[in-house]
């Protein structure tokens, strides 16, 4: 005899508790209404354009790709990315208009780590011995040659160096306990004494670098070659903050700005977004802003660790920069030996996401227009498709509870309200969902949700007709239940994972919209699970209790006529087990 399972009725008010906590959730994100795919509701599209003429079509579709997983990587916001015209790439995102999308979309994501050789305001410095080969267009970043020219010594007193006069954003260190984003305190009266201005010119001010000093940036830090300090000079940033069109190319020094208006001149790259292996999105513990996590190669560790202890507690700084752009820049509070460092800085929450979002999917190999198109669509299914569709739904779900009722009577009951609260909780889930996780909802998925009602209904006949089979060996309906239930849980698991499975193969393999229909399949799979467990089967078990279902009343469902026998143990009993 199976043993009985205790409390019944409070392992329903623990479910209907934890239904309450989902639902408060969905409260607490202000949203009633699921989001709608683009085949009901439309969204946005936009099309970047690349640069250049000839284009490789394998490299646009490499592109495509990266967009693709940037905008979709969870798989369920149902986002559409394609090529066109070996040109474009066309983004279609379901809803509204959001700038933080399209800046995820077109992000090149060329991450670089470089060192600080100067900062100062982003105003150019007047200065008569600026190197006329130098460009230095107002708005435009200025590259350095590789391998500067002989050039005449300048004055002292013309000395284009010039000093930061402002404090370092928070930028760059161990992700330990110790708080990681703060600067050297040295760093706040002024520059290093190596790059400050002074009344006598330093070395490399007065005399052109040997060949191969841009190629070690520790040394170059220290004494930035005469050419990239006049372009240094006579550069000027964007007033509005925005960012510098650059060239960035990572084998020369690069002059820039941040989005604080502040300008820099930076020694080539010396670790490069290709040796990241991972980035992701958080607070750091004794923190509360954001920020973003790193994890470097071991090729990049290495070179992290060497800059590390040249520069710890030291006043000289250590800059990155994201398509040509400085998004942090700070001294090191101590040595990263394993790889792992943050960003931080003013990020908000969707800004540090996105950062890391366009960071872990890789940067685009192909450079795309400035200001990329974007405008609104409309529904690709004509409007009556959702309405059709949902009605279908409530269809299915009335026939299969009409059918219950009539063939199981009072126990048809239990499949009614099993139904009901299923078809809540997923409701809630699917609200949670498209808050937290983007997920939206299409004509597909309203398909997987539509079949997975069978497959709900299906628990319930399993575990009813072993009830009754029990019965019919002239078990109690109370002892029935729990015998019954011992055989029934594992069919009916051997069911939901076939599903599951099912459904987690066409998520993980298939494209576009099958993996809508896939992911509502398995999450209503889920829910099933969940309902048979800790709402049936209690409520099964609390209602043999009452003498109207031990007893095998004539409309319970368990009386003597439906089971096929002469008299139910129960009525003759008088409801004894």
């Amino acid at each position: 005899m199976a043993k009985k399972s205790p409390h019944p009725g409070r392992t329903i008010v623990v479910f209907f508790i934890g239904i309450g906590i989902v639902f408060g959730l969905v409260a607490l994100g202000g949203t009633w209404k699921p989001a709608l795919g683009l085949d009901l509701q439309g969204g946005t599209r936009i099309t970047l354009t690349a640069k250049g003429n000839n284009v490789d079509p394998a490299n646009l579709q490499e592109a495509a790709d990266i967009i693709d997983q940037r905008v979709n990587g969870s798989g369920v916001t149902e986002a559409e990315v394609t090529t066109q015209s070996n040109k474009y790439i066309v983004v279609e995102i379901p809803g509204a208009t959001r700038n933080d999308l399209i800046d995820v979309v077109a992000r090149q994501a060329q991450l670089r780590f470089r060192l600080v050789g100067q900062i100062a305001d982003g105003a150019p410095v007047a200065s008569g011995n600026a190197s006329p080969s130098a460009t230095s267009t107002p708005g435009s970043g200025v590259i350095a040659p590789q391998t500067p020219a002989a050039s005449p010594k300048p004055k002292p007193a013309a000395s284009p160096t010039a000093s930061p006069k402002n404090r370092p954003l928070p930028g760059f260190a161990a992700p330990t306990k110790t708080p990681s984003a703060k600067a050297s305190p040295s760093s706040t009266a002024g520059a290093s004494p190596s790059t400050a201005p002074s009344d006598q010119p330093t070395a490399a001010a007065t005399t052109p670098p040997a060949a191969g000093q841009i190629d070690d940036p520790l040394a170059w830090q220290t004494s930035p070659d005469e050419k990239s300090l006049a372009a240094f000079a006579k550069f000027s940033c964007p007033a509005d903050g925005t960012a510098p069109q650059v060239d960035d190319n990572p084998k020369v020094p690069l002059i820039t700005c941040n989005d604080k208006g502040q300008k820099f001149l930076l020694s080539k790259a010396i670790i490069e977004g290709t040796q990241l292996k991972k980035a992701s999105a958080g607070i750091p513990q004794n923190d509360v802003s954001w920020a973003v996590s790193l994890s470097l190669d071991s090729a990049g560790a290495k070179e992290l660790a060497t800059v590390s202890r040249a520069l710890v507690n030291g006043d000289k700084t250590f800059a990155i920069t994201l398509d040509g752009q400085v998004i942090s820049y700070a001294g090191f509070t101590g040595i990263i030996t394993d790889g792992n460092a943050q960003i931080t800085g003013s990020f908000t929450q969707a800004e540090a996401q996105n950062l890391a979002t366009s960071l872990k999917f890789g940067s685009l190999p192909i450079a795309f227009e400035k200001d990329p198109t974007n405008e609104e669509i409309g529904p690709s299914l004509a409007g009556n498709q959702l309405s059709a569709g949902i009605t279908a739904g409530l269809i299915g779900l009335g026939l299969v509870m009409i059918y219950c009722l009539l063939y199981y009577r009072g126990l048809g009951l239990v499949v009614i309200a099993s139904l009901l609260v299923a078809a809540a909780l997923t409701y809630g889930m699917v609200l949670l969902l498209s808050k937290s996780a983007g997920f939206t909802l299409t004509l597909p998925g309203i398909a997987g949700l539509i079949v997975a009602v069978g497959i709900t209904a299906d628990s319930f006949i399993v575990f009813f007709e072993r009830i009754r089979d029990e019965m019919r060996e002239g078990k109690s309906m109370r002892v029935a239940v729990e015998s019954g239930w011992a055989r029934a849980r594992n069919t009916c698991l051997a069911a939901d994972a076939v599903s599951l499975l099912a459904a987690v193969v066409l998520f993980f393999f298939a494209a576009g919209v099958v993996k809508g229909f896939a992911f509502a399949l398995g999450l209503s799979t889920v829910i099933d699970l969940v309902v048979f467990f800790w709402f049936t089967k209690p409520m099964v078990s609390w209602l043999g209790h009452f003498a109207f279902f031990n007893q095998g009343h004539k409309l319970s469902g368990l009386d003597a006529e439906s089971l096929g026998l002469t008299s139910v143990r129960g009525v003759r009993t008088g409801g004894q087990a």
